[in-house]
């Protein structure tokens, strides 16, 4: 019986690691937030990006990259990665290019210019993206959740990630509490976009 539980825990997390290392080195982190609306990500190459472009009928990107953040060891924000991306969106026809670059835990001012581009309905679907796909992207989407589908804080912190306890969005921690603490802006049925992505 021992042995059988043994082998049943190995496959359980080997199949854990393959779906981590398949999530963030081949699909690069892509889930995701709303199907059909809001999407999120790590950095996809150029190469791959029409393909998700295409397969989910994205019209905005959002990068929240830019040169010279604070982390350049864990986020290495090359400006011609930048701009090979921003080139290859520009050359697809009906998609948008924003480039709102956010610290860890952003401004005011940067979640304002983001809440700009999440207003129009015409930017829907949206994919939002970071360097690893694993923080900003992932509290821009929970600020999303807040502000568009009437998620409260504690929920949106929750649902940032599938295991949140020790992760970078626990109690505690940076990102978490400006979760809990976000202040929503946007209030009122008016400023939702619906799931066709255009306003009610």
């Amino acid at each position: 019986m021992k042995k059988i539980l043994l082998i049943a825990f190995a496959a359980i997390v080997l199949i854990a690691v393959g779906k981590y290392v398949y999530d963030t080195n081949i699909n690069h982190n892509f889930k995701p937030v709303t199907e059909g609306k809001v999407y999120k990500s790590g950095v996809i190459p150029p190469d791959e990006l029409p393909g998700y472009i295409e397969e989910y009928n994205i019209k905005s990107v959002i990068d929240l990259r830019f040169p010279g953040t604070d982390d350049l060891v864990n986020n290495p924000e090359i400006p011609e990665e930048l701009l090979a991306e921003k080139r290859v969106i520009e050359g697809l026809p009906g998609v948008n290019y924003y480039n709102i670059g956010s610290e860890q835990i952003p401004e005011d001012e940067t979640v304002d210019r983001f809440l700009e581009v999440m207003d129009d309905s015409l930017n829907y679907p949206v994919l939002i993206h970071c360097h690893h796909g694993e923080g900003r992207a992932v509290l821009f989407s929970a600020i999303y959740r807040m502000e568009y589908e009437d998620m409260d804080n504690e929920e949106a912190r929750k649902n940032s990630r599938f295991i949140v306890k020790f992760g970078n969005f626990d109690n505690g921690t940076k990102k978490g509490e400006y979760v809990k603490s976000y202040e929503r802006r946007r209030i009122g049925p008016e400023n939702k976009p619906s799931a066709t992505g255009k306003s009610l």
